[in-house]
């Protein structure tokens, strides 16, 4: 397991194993993707945002219809 210590200036160098793991060079970019548990995964910038997906879980589900329904017609009654 690699590991790497935050500078006085707050900036990391990722060891070298890992740079050439994930084919990462000067100039390249990565992007921090917080997890659901809490944790981030460490993603090289040129993937394609498509091949984040499932990475992370959405926080809350969408309505249904017959709930929009019921809240409209919630809303619609105390008016």
């Amino acid at each position: 397991m690699s590991s790497a210590t935050l500078t006085a200036k707050c900036q990391l160098t990722l060891p070298k194993d890992v740079r050439e793991e994930l084919k990462l060079g000067p100039g390249d970019r990565v992007t921090f993707v917080r997890r659901e548990d809490g944790g981030y995964l460490l993603v090289p910038a040129r993937r394609s945002i498509s091949e984040l997906r499932g990475m992370v879980r959405p926080q809350r589900k969408g309505l249904s219809l017959a709930d929009m329904d019921a809240a409209i017609a919630t809303a619609a009654s105390e008016q």
